[in-house]
């Protein structure tokens, strides 16, 4: 297979098979052949990212991270998307260990945020690890946002949705998800909240009528995927094109 991206997965992997639900439903496609080429890493026994940066003492997710960048290297995909936001912890020595661009979803994120012209508060909800890493704080901050970091109780709410909930019981529970977002609105007054956990995205995905102003990272990656692979696509067709004529 040529011309593909490679989706490095599997943390968790029902989020994961969200992200690939929506990358394959916002494809414009009228045969098999329009839909994206990829190649799924669904790594779902990498230990977990959020208790190695909460305590060192445990199992260190990097040599597993570094492993699937070293088998994609041999794949040699046109550029990886990373769907854990946790992961992005590791992202910079990640991206080292590759020539292959990996999509940065906080980047992308803040991006987002930046052509929606908000002005306002932006708050941040994602896992423990997520917010001590601080990774989704700086590129908000570096894009200039006033970024609202929750405290230990809503923190706590947090925490019991994406863990309690999702992964263990894979129970999407609106009802909590709902008094998140209120809190995060009134008590904070905050314009906009980022969602930087995959678990919380999966949550989105199958809420309706959701009042408040959400800026779900993932959503924000699958649609910047997708117009990468369409690009690169359009080359590949302009080169062949090329070829032909000559």
């Amino acid at each position: 297979m040529e011309n593909f991206f490679s989706i490095l997965g599997g943390m968790g992997t029902m989020a994961t098979e969200s992200f690939v639900r929506l990358l394959n439903q916002r494809t414009v496609a009228h045969k098999d052949q329009d839909y994206l080429n990829y190649v799924l890493f669904n790594h779902a026994t990498v230990p977990d990212r959020t208790a190695y940066i909460l305590d060192r003492t445990l199992e260190n997710p990097m040599p597993f991270l570094l492993d699937d960048i070293a088998k994609q290297n041999l794949l040699q995909p046109n550029f990886i998307v990373l769907t854990c936001n946790t992961a992005h912890y590791f992202f910079d020595e990640l991206q080292a260990a590759t020539d292959i661009e990996i999509l940065h979803m906080p980047r992308e994120a803040a991006r987002e945020l930046t052509r929606q012209q908000i002005k306002g508060k932006v708050a941040f909800l994602g896992t423990e690890g997520s917010v001590k890493a601080g990774v989704y704080e700086k590129e908000l901050r570096d894009a200039e946002f006033d970024v609202v970091i929750p405290d230990r109780a809503l923190q706590e709410k947090v925490n019991h949705l994406i863990y309690q909930d999702i992964k263990e019981n894979d129970f999407l529970n609106q009802e909590l998800y709902f008094e998140i977002l209120q809190e995060a609105v009134e008590k904070y007054q905050c314009e906009r909240i980022v969602l930087g956990c995959t678990e919380l995205s999966l949550m989105e995905e199958f809420t309706e009528n959701n009042p408040y102003p959400v800026v779900d990272a993932q959503s924000i990656l699958v649609d910047r995927t997708i117009e990468r692979a369409l690009e690169d696509r359009a080359k590949l067709s302009d080169e062949s094109l090329k070829i032909n004529k000559a």
